[in-house]
């Protein structure tokens, strides 16, 4: 069965000066395993389409379904790791990665083999006392990444988790990330701006147009990990998938020229 089925889906968002289609009629199926990017500009219901998968924001039409059931709510399937890391400045990075567990009302005993498993995959061990002000933008983020994974949820929802992040600090997780889905196989569906980012991590890349968002292409990449982001094979795809989103981008910007004219 599929991971996760998304039909006919639409979001729409009532505002002050009407309503605003931020998704229309997206059908994807993202199946067990999988890694796939949502790929696209800003204002192309990337985030609105992981947040109804999450629960958040239920669909105003269609449905998503995973392993029979239909998303209207959070649940304890889907684990989100957002772009802010959302740690408690209180707790230590230890304490952080226990926290759901302690929610949960799990064993002491289980809860401090998870928490010490996850700082051993994570390469937190050194850093297990330590409270989210004392560590980097990186090192926050491995432990949001911890704390979801400490819920065991067969699904890992990302909203550009890398997004703030240096050059050097976004592809060093990008290969953690590649590790810890290989390892535990996970199905990933991950938001990005990135083209470069979606060509590396995914097994498919979604790029979704500007509002109302639609899928415009739904790329599957074969190249064979570890991906080499200076090979003709990996250059040629981010050409192309470069006007398929600047075609997008351009359509953002001449709304936005309409809208300061309007103004």
């Amino acid at each position: 069965m599929s991971d996760i089925l998304i039909k006919d889906v639409q979001k729409v968002f009532k505002t002050p000066g009407g309503d605003v289609t931020a998704l229309k009629d997206i059908n994807l199926t993202v199946k067990q395993g999988e890694f796939v990017c949502l790929l696209g500009p800003s204002g192309c219901g990337k985030s609105t389409l992981l947040n109804a998968v999450a629960g958040f924001q239920p669909p105003s039409a269609g449905e998503i379904v995973i392993e029979g059931k239909k998303i209207l709510t959070p649940g304890p399937d889907r684990g989100m790791v957002f772009q802010e890391y959302a740690l408690f400045p209180w707790m230590t990075v230890a304490q952080n990665i226990a926290f759901g567990l302690q929610i949960q009302k799990k064993e002491k005993a289980e809860i401090d083999l998870t928490v010490n498993q996850l700082l051993d995959l994570l390469h937190l061990k050194d850093f297990r006392d330590r409270f989210p002000k004392d560590l980097s933008g990186g090192m926050r983020q491995r432990v949001a990444i911890a704390r979801v994974l400490a819920l065991d949820s067969p699904i890992m929802l990302m909203d550009e988790p890398f997004g703030a992040l240096d050059a050097l600090t976004r592809r060093n997780l990008q290969d953690e990330l590649l590790r810890i889905w290989e390892k535990l196989n996970k199905t990933i569906l991950f938001v990005t701006h990135s083209i470069e980012e979606s060509i590396y991590l995914a097994d498919r890349i979604v790029v979704m147009t500007y509002r109302p968002g639609t899928i415009k292409r739904d790329q599957y990449v074969t190249m064979p990990r570890p991906r080499d982001p200076s090979s003709h094979e990996f250059n040629e795809l981010k050409r192309e998938l470069g006007r398929l989103v600047m075609e997008e981008q351009q359509r953002h910007a001449a709304d936005e020229l309409k809208l300061a004219a309007v103004d």
